[in-house]
């Protein structure tokens, strides 16, 4: 009987030791005891409508949206006053050449050809009606292509530029941000219209210019209208981390 319950105890001294072993072990890695997390599951997609948290939330410091809600809303001023020439007298020459040459050349990329100075062939995806368009003459561009100013001199009067010195009118109407090479026809229908009254045929290319459009005006200090501003905002809710430009 002594045997045996001498054997009982050692038997259950070393089951204690085991199990303190055990737990000292577990404590000093926890890690190896946790269960392998399960796969994660991506959550559905919640319009922004549904959720009631706007896609503005996403954008970052440097996003269109972020900067249009830096821009001052009001009415238009009177269009009293404006001659394009409060702007500039034609397209300035930068180191010799026409600034229309230089943003037709920008667009053109590789595929410009050069007479001195002026791009004699070329082809670009032309960004308002995004069809491509290809130039085997200076004359082809001459006759189907125009420089845009993406925010109209005409609007930029009304909002702001006709309180700006001759100067800053004459950077806004040179700035290489504020200018792209398109389809003449959708220039001419664009007119001096702002995203309210106007947005390019080419969606594709929308958030682009109103990105645009809207770092000309942060940049140069003009504002938009409350329509305006909802037409600009409607397109960036679809891209809202649509970079600003230039800025």
């Amino acid at each position: 009987m002594e045997k045996s319950a001498n054997y009982r105890l050692k038997r259950t001294i070393i089951f204690l030791l085991t199990l303190a072993g055990v737990g000292v072990w577990l404590i000093v890695n926890p890690a190896s005891y946790e269960s392998a997390p399960a796969a994660e599951t991506p959550a559905a997609e919640t319009p922004a409508s549904a959720s009631g948290e706007s896609q503005s939330t996403v954008a970052s410091e440097n996003s269109a949206l972020t900067i249009l809600a830096k821009l001052e809303i009001k009415g238009r001023a009177p269009k009293t006053g404006y001659k394009r020439t409060e702007f500039y007298d034609g397209w300035p020459n930068i180191n010799g050449c026409s600034l229309r040459q230089i943003i037709i050349k920008r667009e053109a990329g590789d595929s410009a050809e050069l007479s001195g100075c002026d791009v004699i062939k070329g082809k670009f995806t032309e960004p308002y009606t995004g069809k491509i368009f290809e130039a085997f003459a200076k004359s082809d561009f001459s006759k189907h292509i125009q420089i845009d100013h993406v925010v109209a001199l005409s609007d930029a009067w009304q909002k702001g530029a006709q309180y700006k010195t001759k100067e800053e009118r004459f950077q806004l109407a040179t700035d290489p941000l504020n200018l792209l090479a398109v389809d003449s026809s959708a220039n001419q229908q664009k007119s001096d219209g702002d995203a309210a009254t106007w947005l390019p045929p080419n969606k594709s290319f929308r958030c682009q210019y109103v990105a645009r459009q809207t770092s000309v005006k942060y940049k140069y200090g003009l504002w938009v209208t409350q329509a305006e501003h909802d037409a600009i905002a409607k397109v960036l809710e679809t891209c809202p981390s649509e970079p600003a430009v230039g800025i």
